[in-house]
C-alpha cells in the first residue's frame, strides 16, 4: 500500500506542476473571471451616444410614423432627416456623419420601399432594426388600405393561450423541467470533457514513461496493477484540484456579484430551487464515469510504446464518449422516449442518460439503483481485465495501436506470474 500512494503522489505533483496544467487552469480562471465581468467590460467597450441614420423620405409620408416607432422600442438609433441629395447623403456617411442612410420611397400600391447604404453592411443590425419597423409599418398601411381595424390584426398576431397540465402528479411541470435541462445540459458537457481530458491524460503517461523506460523500473518496485490503479488516482486528484478551484473562483464571484447578476439567468439554467439531489447524482455518475473510462484508457495506453500512437488506439473510446454524449443532447428535449431508456442501462452510456433522465424525469429508485449497479459491476470486470491487460501491456515494445494487441498483452501476464 505505501508503493500505491508513492506512485499516486508522484502522479499527482508531476501533473500539477506541468506547464500545460499550470497555462490551461489560469486561462480558465480568466475566463470565469471575464464572464462574471463580462457585462462591465462590454459597457467599457461600448459606446453610449446614439448613433444617427439619415432618412431621405421621397415619399414625404413615412418618416414622422417611422420616429415615432423608433422611439417606442427605444432603440439606440435616431433617425435624422436628411436635406439634400441623395449623392451628398452618400458622401455624408462616408465620411461617418452618419451611421448609415435609408431612402423611402413608395410604389405603385402605396407600400413602402426602401434602399439602404452604409460603409459596411456587415453589421446587420441598423438594417435588421429597420427592417423590422418598416415591416410593421408596411403591416398597419396594408390593414389600413384594407379597411381592416388595427386591433383586429393585434389580435390575430396575439399569440394562442396555451397551458401544459400534466396529470401524473409526481411530473415535472414546464418551469421545472426548463431548469433541470440547464443544470443538465452543463454536467453532461463537464462530464464530457472531463473524461476525455483525464483519460488521454492517462494513457499518455502510461505511453509517456514506456517510451523513456522508466515503465521498467517502477514495475520492478510495484505491481502492474498498484501502478495501474495508482495512476487513475493520482489522474483524479488531478482533476479534482482543477475543478475544486474553478467551483471555488466561480462560487466567490458569484458571492461578490450577487446583486449584479441577473435572478432569471441563473434560474434558468437550474441554480436556483433546484433538489440537492441532482447535485448528488452529478457526484455519483461523474465519479463513475471517469472510473469507467480511465480504466479503459490505462488499459490502453499501456498497449503503445509511443506518444504518437496513443490517440490512434484512444479512438474507439472517444467514439464512445462522444456517442453517448450525442444521445444525451437528443434526450433532453425527449428524455422519456424508449430509446434513451433502453440507452441508459447501457454501462457506457449511464454516466451522461441516466443522469440525464435523474435530472429531468421522475423516475423509479430501482431502475437509477439497477443502472448503478450495472455501471459498479462493469467497471469491476473492466478493472479485472484491465489489470492483466495492464501486466503484460508494459512489457511490450515497439510499435503497435492495435486492438489485436489485447491478446499478446495477456498473454504476457499469464508469463509473468
Amino acid at each position: 500500500m505505501n508503493k500505491f500512494w508513492i506512485i499516486l503522489s508522484h502522479t499527482y505533483l508531476t501533473k500539477v506542476k506541468t506547464k500545460s496544467f499550470v497555462i490551461s487552469t489560469a486561462i480558465m480562471l480568466l475566463v470565469l473571471i471575464g464572464l462574471a465581468n463580462f457585462q462591465s467590460v462590454i459597457e467599457l467597450f461600448s459606446d453610449d451616444s446614439t448613433e444617427e441614420v439619415a432618412i431621405i423620405d421621397e415619399s414625404g409620408t413615412y418618416l414622422e410614423p417611422l420616429q415615432e416607432s423608433f422611439a417606442a422600442a427605444d432603440v439606440d438609433l435616431e433617425l435624422v432627416p436628411f436635406e439634400g441629395t441623395v449623392d451628398e447623403a452618400q458622401t455624408a456617411v462616408q465620411n461617418e456623419e452618419y451611421k448609415a442612410l435609408v431612402v423611402l420611397t413608395m410604389n405603385e400600391n402605396q407600400i413602402p420601399e426602401a434602399t439602404y447604404y452604409a460603409n459596411n453592411i456587415a453589421d446587420s443590425g441598423t438594417k435588421t432594426a429597420l427592417e423590422q419597423h418598416l415591416q410593421q409599418l408596411k403591416i398597419v398601411i396594408a390593414t389600413q388600405q384594407s379597411g381592416i381595424d388595427q386591433s383586429t390584426i393585434t389580435d390575430i398576431y396575439a399569440p394562442i393561450p396555451f397551458e401544459t397540465v400534466a396529470l401524473d402528479e409526481s411530473a415535472k411541470t414546464s418551469e421545472e423541467l426548463s431548469q433541470a435541462r440547464g443544470i443538465v445540459y452543463i454536467m453532461l458537457f463537464v462530464l464530457y470533457m472531463a473524461v476525455i481530458i483525464y483519460g488521454q491524460m492517462i494513457a499518455t503517461d502510461v505511453a509517456t514513461e514506456k517510451s523513456s523506460r522508466v515503465m521498467e523500473i517502477l514495475i520492478s518496485s510495484a505491481s502492474p496493477v498498484t501502478h495501474m490503479f495508482a495512476k487513475i488516482i493520482g489522474v483524479a486528484f488531478v482533476g479534482l484540484t482543477q475543478v475544486g478551484l474553478f467551483v471555488a473562483v466561480g462560487y466567490g464571484l458569484i458571492l461578490a456579484k450577487q446583486d449584479e447578476f441577473n435572478g432569471e439567468f441563473f434560474s434558468s439554467f437550474g441554480f436556483q430551487d433546484t433538489s440537492p439531489t441532482i447535485f448528488i447524482y452529478a457526484i455519483v455518475f461523474f465519479i463513475l464515469g471517469y472510473l469507467l473510462y480511465a480504466t479503459l484508457a490505462a488499459m490502453l495506453g499501456s498497449l503503445v510504446s509511443r506518444i504518437e500512437d496513443v490517440n490512434q488506439l484512444l479512438g474507439p473510446m472517444i467514439m464512445l464518449i462522444m456517442v453517448a454524449f450525442f444521445i444525451a443532447m437528443f434526450g433532453l428535449s425527449m428524455p422519456d422516449s424508449t430509446f434513451i431508456q433502453v440507452t441508459s442501462f447501457i454501462p457506457f452510456f449511464t454516466p451522461m442518460i441516466m443522469f440525464l433522465r435523474v435530472g429531468m424525469l421522475d423516475i423509479p429508485i430501482w431502475e437509477v439503483a439497477l443502472s448503478i449497479g450495472i455501471l459498479i459491476g462493469t467497471i469491476a470486470l473492466l478493472a479485472y481485465v484491465g489489470a492483466k491487460v495492464y501486466s503484460g501491456g508494459v512489457l511490450m515494445y515497439g510499435r503497435s495501436g492495435s486492438l489485436k494487441d489485447f491478446k499478446k498483452a495477456i498473454a504476457l501476464s499469464k508469463k509473468e506470474k
